[in-house]
């Protein structure tokens, strides 16, 4: 839906999916919406380099996160909101609804 304002579809779902989980780092973003990894991190640092997003280390990853001093983040964020609402709920659930976390154990 954004994707001619983003520039690529790849955009718009890496920035689409940080608007939903907050963070994430590159693996997993390319395993969610199977795209290659390479894809997936070039737009990464591409947004770095903008100054929409900022990286830390944890480990060996990279976890990506918003700049909260991007001057447009609110605007950016109220914009991918909207989007993600007029999005079919089939949608929603294969690629926003994944478990950030495990199950308690014992549960169905």
């Amino acid at each position: 839906m954004l994707e001619v304002l983003f520039g690529s579809r790849t955009a718009e779902r890496v920035l689409m999916y940080l608007h939903v989980y907050e963070s994430g780092f590159a693996a997993a973003m390319a395993r969610n919406f199977s795209i290659s990894l390479s894809m997936v991190q070039n737009q990464l640092d591409k947004f770095e380099q903008g100054g929409i997003l900022v990286s830390r280390k944890m480990g060996r990853t990279r976890i990506f996160e918003w700049n909260p001093r991007y001057p447009f983040l609110e605007a950016l964020r109220s914009l991918l909101q909207r989007s993600l609402d007029y999005l079919p709920e089939s949608i929603r659930e294969q690629y926003y609804r994944g478990r950030s976390r495990p199950r308690r154990w014992g549960k169905k």
